[in-house]
């Protein structure tokens, strides 16, 4: 693994640098990690962070999945900025299964969620955006009550 990663950051190098200099290399090479990683996190966070997880319930393996994610709902732009991770329950519960097939079974997941009275979750992209931002400030007014001894 480590000498694959040396070969890519080595062929990434020699074609950029001629073209760019090292300078303007180094300038892309970290505007594009510093946009990847946000859109990591928020791609990834927007599924998991908002849920509320308590202790072990001794809850079957489908319900915990179930109840620590929620879904992102379907749309062109959502499954492309994904990259098909707004289906994150069907990711949990399918986790070899090929993303761009979630769809496909999410319809099976809700009808066995309302068979069994489990909640599944799916909310607008927006939503999740804005739970995120909501989890962070709950957490930060925790450490700052917590620092401060309220």
């Amino acid at each position: 693994d480590l000498a694959w990663m040396v070969t890519f950051y080595t062929r990434i190098f020699l074609s950029y640098v001629p073209l760019l200099g090292l300078k303007g290399f180094l300038g892309l090479f970290f505007i594009v990690r510093f946009l990847e990683s946000n859109w990591f996190v928020w791609v990834t966070q927007m599924n998991h962070i908002p849920m509320h997880i308590d202790h072990d319930r001794n809850m079957d393996w489908v319900s915990t999945q179930l109840q620590a994610t929620c879904n992102v709902h379907k749309s062109a732009f959502n499954d492309w900025f994904s990259g098909h991770l707004n289906f994150q329950i069907e990711h949990h519960l399918f986790p070899t299964m090929p993303r761009h097939n979630y769809h496909k079974v999410a319809p099976l997941v809700q009808s066995l969620c309302a068979k069994h009275g489990i909640e599944y979750q799916s909310k607008p992209l927006l939503s999740a955006f804005a739970d995120i931002v909501y989890s962070l400030k709950e957490s930060g007014q925790l450490w700052l009550d917590a620092y401060l001894h309220q």
